[in-house]
C-alpha cells in the first residue's frame, strides 16, 4: 500500500519511512509515565517532536505494559481530549495540522478524542475489547491500527519473563499464526464497514511473545506485509529490546541503541511507520538507512 488513510482529512504516505511520536499523558507508562504533567507541556512536548521529524502523533491515556490497570473512559477522556484540543491550538501549522491517533480500546474515548481533533485509533485490542469499536470507526471514516496480543496487559507478562511460551510452535508457525490473527482482525473490521485503505496492522511485538517470538515476528515482515496491509513496528524501549541488545535485564532508559537498531531492521523488512519515544534520534536514523536502500529516493 503506498499510503495509509486516517480520515477524510488526511493520508500518511509510504513512500518513506514515517516516525509517529509516542505521547503518553498517564502517570504510568513504562518508559515515560508522569512527563507531561499538563495539556501545556504535552502541547510542547508534541511541538518539540514534529520539530524533530515525527509524522504523526500518538496520544494514550492509559498504559498498556504488562501488569498495567484498566483506566476507565471518564478519566482516560479527561486525559486526553485537553493535550489534543491543545495541539490543535499551537501557533505553529506544521504542529497544528499534524495526524493525531488516539490510543485507547474504548469507543467512548475514541469519539472524545475525535471530536477534539484527533484523526485515527490505535486499538491495541484489535478491536476486540469494545464492540461498538469497529462500527464507531467506520461511522467516522476513520483510520485504525489493530494489534495482535495473547492477553490483556493486567495479565501479560514482559517478554524476557515468561516461564512458559505464550504462542507455541517454531518461528515460522509463530509468524503463520500472527499473520491469520491479523487477517482475521481486519476482516472483522471491514465487515464491520472500514475500508480497506483505513487499516494498518500491528504484529504487537512485546504483548503475550517471548522475546525470540518477537525476533520471529520482526524477520517476518513479509509475510504479515504479504495481507496486504502496512505494517506498524512498534518495538520502542521495549524489554526485549534491552534483553537483545544487552544480554541481561536492563531499564527502559538504556535501551535506546537497541530501539534504533530494530526500527532499522525493521525498515529492511518492509515496516514503513515506527512507533518511538524518541523521535529525533529515529528519525535521522531512518532517513540515514532509507538513502542507503536501492529502491529510495536519489537526493534531489
Amino acid at each position: 500500500m503506498h499510503a495509509w488513510r486516517l480520515s477524510s482529512r488526511v493520508s500518511l504516505p509510504l513512500d518513506a519511512p514515517r516516525v509517529m511520536g509516542v505521547l503518553n499523558v498517564t502517570p504510568d507508562s513504562f518508559f515515560d509515565g508522569g512527563r507531561h504533567a499538563s495539556p501545556a507541556q504535552a502541547a510542547a512536548a508534541a511541538w518539540r517532536m514534529v520539530d524533530e521529524g515525527a509524522a504523526l502523533l500518538d496520544i494514550g491515556g492509559e498504559s498498556t505494559r504488562p501488569g498495567a490497570t484498566s483506566v476507565s473512559e471518564v478519566e482516560q477522556i479527561r486525559r486526553v481530549v485537553p493535550v489534543i484540543r491543545a495541539i490543535r491550538a499551537l501557533p505553529a501549522p506544521t504542529a497544528r495540522d499534524i495526524p493525531i491517533t488516539i490510543d485507547t480500546t474504548r469507543a467512548e474515548v475514541a469519539q472524545a478524542a475525535l471530536d477534539a481533533g484527533a484523526d485515527a485509533i490505535n486499538d491495541v485490542s484489535g478491536g476486540t475489547d469494545d464492540p461498538a469499536m469497529l462500527s464507531f470507526a467506520a461511522s467516522r471514516d476513520a483510520g485504525i491500527i489493530l494489534m495482535h496480543r495473547v492477553a490483556p496487559p493486567r495479565h501479560d507478562q514482559y517478554s524476557d519473563r515468561y516461564q512458559t511460551p505464550p504462542l507455541h510452535g517454531d518461528a515460522s508457525h509463530i509468524v503463520d499464526q500472527v499473520a491469520s490473527a491479523l487477517a482475521a482482525l481486519a476482516a472483522r473490521a471491514i465487515s464491520a464497514g472500514l475500508k480497506p485503505a483505513n487499516i494498518m496492522l500491528d504484529p504487537g511485538l512485546g504483548f503475550g511473545k517471548t522475546v525470540e517470538q518477537n525476533l520471529a515476528l520482526v524477520r517476518g515482515t513479509k509475510r504479515l506485509a504479504a495481507l496486504g496491509y502496512p505494517i506498524l513496528s512498534a518495538a520502542s524501549r521495549k524489554s526485549f529490546v534491552g534483553r537483545v541488545s544487552l544480554g541481561r535485564d536492563s531499564a527502559p532508559a538504556e535501551r535506546l541503541p537497541g530501539s534504533i537498531a530494530f526500527s532499522l531492521a525493521h525498515l529492511l523488512y518492509g515496516c514503513r511507520v515506527f512507533r518511538v519515544h524518541d523521535v529525533a534520534e529515529h528519525a535521522r536514523a531512518l532517513a540515514a538507512a532509507w538513502r542507503l536502500l536501492p529502491d529510495s529516493p536519489p537526493e534531489s
